[in-house]
């Protein structure tokens, strides 16, 4: 294995000669088999090591264990210690998903200030599968379908070419220390679930699972690499970058429209997901005015083109709606629509969608940053509550506080815009219609186009 490693480095072009590389070391057997490995090699090298409390002294254990391996070898060191369940809390993330957004923030941090050119990652050939089967559970395109590459961006992957088998085998030849982490065996986790209980499956179909896998995604990664040549051209040709925006050519576009992953992939830049491709079409179908927010972008139709902004916080805290499409004048509303109420109707559970009974609601309706005094009915509820006590009931953070929208009718408020509806609102048995209204995550304003 020590000369694959070397072998897969150098057939990646992963490290130049020269390079400083920080090595994000858990205290996990990949980790600690990786780290041993560039330890091997004489690479240039420092350690760093997330401390993220969820494990009680396990995780100091862990910490202690990295510390001592670099201390012992006169390794660089770099550590730092989370409260990762407040800050999931507070940003409204899961655990998983915060601890991934701390690390490689920390990481590159100190990459920066070290003045290292790398941050080498210990995931194995089973960690890229894995990824590959979550990606296609979910949906994906031809990005997701590549899984893992050996290098993106600074941050490298030396041990793809390795099975968890290939690296267990290696750590018991060389007596190589590492802490076990019990969470890797709890399937409520998705990559638990894949990793225990889908993957063992489909052993059984192909005892060569791994292998075939992979060289679906290195498959993919080439058709990935022709497309990507080919919608860059595309793109090129149809759209052109402005000051501030970008814009494309409607009657081009419109060429593409029975080919959905075209569309895709031109937009994918600018946060179009498979649920937002149905609501792009309409956009490019339908009038000017129609418009889109992604999670980073606003996608508006104007007359014979579509116009492509970079989402950004504006001043403007009132809104005038005068009739349902004029709900696209808000910037934190993706999209407004009446519906039939029926007995299958189901109403949305996602606080992101409001469903309300549309009599109830009387244009025109306004839509504003809250203020102290304002007061709902919660869903649920039959008692009046005042906004502020509701926020430090839920934890609203300063942040949030600061930039939540209320949609207000008559002089009541019907939604905390991405959070609640006011009880008097609410469907009920005689309700015939319904108002949909979809908000994006984060409910920011951003600049009008000029």
């Amino acid at each position: 294995m020590i000369n694959e490693f070397k072998k897969f480095i150098s057939e990646n072009n992963l490290i130049k000669p020269g390079d400083k590389i920080l090595l994000t070391v858990s205290g996990g057997i990949d980790s600690m088999v990786m780290t041993y490995l560039f330890h091997k090699h004489d690479y240039r090298i420092g350690i760093a090591h997330c401390n993220f409390s969820l494990r009680a002294g396990e995780s100091d254990k862990d910490e202690e264990l990295v510390r001592q391996f670099a201390s012992d070898y006169n390794i660089p060191f770099y550590t730092i210690r989370f409260d990762t369940k407040a800050f999931a809390k507070k940003n409204r993330l899961s655990v998983q998903m915060a601890a991934r957004d701390l690390r490689y923030k920390w990481f590159e941090e100190i990459r920066k200030k070290n003045g290292y050119d790398l941050i080498a990652v210990a995931h194995n050939l089973n960690d890229k599968i894995e990824t590959l089967l979550i990606n296609l559970t979910r949906g994906t395109g031809l990005t997701g379908m590549a899984g893992m590459k050996p290098v993106s961006n600074r941050i490298i992957r030396p041990l793809l070419f390795a099975t968890r088998q290939d690296i267990s085998t290696f750590r018991n030849q060389h007596k190589i220390i590492f802490r076990e982490d019990k969470s890797n065996a709890d399937t409520k986790y998705t990559r638990n679930k894949i990793r225990h209980l889908v993957i063992p499956v489909l052993k059984e179909i192909n005892p060569s699972i791994e292998t075939t896998l992979n060289e679906t995604a290195e498959r993919f990664s080439g058709f990935n690499e022709i497309v990507y040549e080919y919608i860059s051209r595309l793109r090129e040709r149809i759209s052109e970058e402005k000051e501030q925006f970008i814009t494309f050519n409607i009657s081009q576009l419109k060429t593409f429209l029975h080919n959905k992953a075209v569309l895709y992939e031109l937009f994918r830049p600018y946060g179009i997901t498979n649920a937002l491709l149905i609501d792009l079409i309409k956009v490019i179908e339908g009038k000017t005015g129609g418009q889109i927010i992604t999670d980073t972008h606003r996608i508006i139709k104007n007359r014979k083109e579509i116009v492509v902004s970079d989402e950004e916080i504006a001043s403007e805290t009132f809104y005038t709606i005068k009739n349902v499409s004029g709900f696209c004048l808000f910037p934190g509303i993706s999209s407004a629509r009446r519906v039939r109420i029926t007995e299958s109707f189901e109403i949305p559970s996602d606080p992101h969608i409001a469903c309300v009974d549309s009599e109830k609601v009387s244009f025109p309706v306004i839509i504003r940053k809250w203020k102290a005094g304002d007061s709902f009915y919660p869903l649920g509820m039959k008692q009046k509550k005042k906004l502020s006590d509701y926020f430090i009931d839920n934890k609203y953070s300063k942040f949030d506080k600061e930039n939540i929208f209320i949609l207000e009718s008559n002089g009541k408020i019907a939604w905390i815009i991405g959070d609640r509806i006011d009880d008097r609102f609410k469907i009920t048995d005689s309700t015939k219609q319904g108002l949909l209204l979809k908000s994006k995550r984060k409910a920011l304003i951003i600049k009008p186009i000029k």
